[in-house]
């Protein structure tokens, strides 16, 4: 299958920032006019496997920047002192770190618009079709959205971003506005695939495999919304989501729409491949922390890490860990995984006070993912939640979901700072030309303080 990064280049689409401030028209890239007032079946199809291609955009960045506020990872660099002095002291300023993994998720937003505008002005293309393609773009929406909500958190973000690159920045919605527009995002896709006949009318990445017919890709979409229903502490809403998704108790625990990656030219590498630990190494506390088996052997998911060759110290952090979460720089990262879907129920019984299942589940992780006994732990729903948050620690380490856990349960506070210095924080601000922009100086716009 050709790849959708070249297909991309191809078709020459830039999608610039989608929240205006940056938003101006490339001369020597018109593919996105065009794809608006001319669409083509072809352009139209091409731009919807483009959307792949952004969203994984700085995905590993992000997750990377994730684990260090979960206390997962760090960053290591002696040519950078910012990955240490802002990302584990701070401030966070909206200049600099603290700031990133915006833009890309909201040129992708533009360019989800884009085709989202596009598609019924194509004759070319039938109902079903037009419909798989609706489905798709608005779920991958709902995923670049989820993504940055999730680290502005009351901030608050933009979402009514579709507008005239001369118009003003879009208002900045509420935390609940913008989750209820990822919510409608979800459902309305979720109609549009039940609409969309056998397949889609444009390739997948190999990161969809299973899932690259919209009655396989709408599990997907339910699996998302099971994972924004428990962001809000929805758990019926998790639960009625999973019962459409791709969860799958006894099924490999590894079945998931992946962000794909490569080494061929023109395409991208997986950054979270750092088999030397040049700068990218594993928090200490990972192997410290894990529970054994009744063999005294270690958990098995910390083969995510490894001891280096040497350790490696920054302006006073070390670490001798190596994070082995990927084995090249091909290796595809996780959109989201049955694993993660099996936990979340586990949350949602939890949540709903039924311990028994939940601890079914969680049973299920223990011995499948992490080669342990049952929970043999107290049956309170106190003791339970501290048994989850360990089981989606290490089942998902490396993938950005601890510091969102922990912080949606107010446990940051028991995040480990290495230093007197450190901080842990709750929040990214903004970036700095979204405030300047709108003349913020505070708030989101930052400095954002830890404690």
């Amino acid at each position: 299958m050709q790849h959708p990064h070249r297909i991309l280049v191809a078709l020459g689409l830039v999608a610039a920032v989608g929240c205006n401030s940056l938003d101006v028209t490339d001369p020597n890239n018109p593919g996105l006019e065009s794809l608006r007032d001319s669409p083509t079946r072809s352009s139209v199809t091409t731009a919807t496997t483009g959307i792949l291609v952004g969203a994984r955009a700085g995905i590993a960045g992000l997750n990377t920047q994730l684990g260090i506020f979960g206390r997962e990872n760090y960053l290591l660099s002696s040519d950078d002192p910012r990955v240490v002095s802002e990302l584990l002291v701070g401030p966070l300023q909206p200049g600099s770190f603290g700031g990133g993994h915006f833009a890309a998720r909201y040129a992708n937003v533009r360019l989800e618009n884009i085709v989202l505008g596009a598609v019924d002005k194509v004759t070319a293309l039938s109902a079903a079709e037009k419909a798989g393609i609706k489905g798709f773009a608005r779920t991958m929406q709902a995923l670049d959205l989820l993504l940055v909500i999730e680290t502005r958190d009351t901030f608050g973000a933009p979402i009514d971003v579709d507008l005239d690159p001369s118009a003003p920045p879009a208002a900045i919605a509420t935390r609940a506005d913008v989750y209820a527009r990822i919510v409608s995002l979800l459902t309305t896709a979720a109609t549009d695939l039940q609409a969309a006949g056998a397949s889609f009318a444009f390739p997948l990445s190999d990161g969809f495999a299973s899932f690259n017919t919209p009655a396989s890709f709408i599990k997907v979409n339910r699996a998302l919304r099971a994972r924004v229903a428990i962001d809000l502490n929805d758990w019926n809403g998790a639960l009625a989501a999973l019962q459409g998704s791709f969860i799958d108790a006894q099924g490999d625990l590894a079945l998931g729409a992946y962000h794909s990656f490569g080494t061929g030219s023109g395409d991208t590498q997986n950054g979270g491949y750092d088999p030397t630990g040049r700068s990218l190494r594993g928090h200490l506390s990972f192997m410290n922390d894990a529970q054994r088996a009744t063999n005294n052997a270690l958990d098995l998911r910390t083969a995510k890490q490894d001891r280096a060759a040497n350790p490696l110290t920054v302006q006073g952090v070390s670490s001798e860990r190596l994070v082995v979460v990927y084995k090249s720089p091909s290796d595809p990262i996780g959109l989201i995984r049955n694993e993660e879907l099996i936990l979340l129920r586990a949350e949602a019984n939890l949540g709903l006070g039924n311990v028994t299942a939940a601890l079914g589940d969680l049973n299920i992780i223990r011995r499948r993912a992490g080669g342990l006994p049952d929970y043999a732990g107290a049956n309170t729903p106190s003791a339970v939640l501290d048994e989850l948050l360990y089981n989606k620690r290490y089942s998902l380490y490396f993938e950005g979901r601890r510091w969102v856990d922990l912080r949606r349960y107010n446990r940051l506070a028991s995040l480990p700072r290495d230093l007197p210095g450190h901080k842990v924080f709750t929040q990214w601000p903004f970036p700095l030309n979204e405030c300047l922009s709108r003349g913020l100086t505070s708030g989101a716009c930052g400095p954002v303080t830890g404690s």
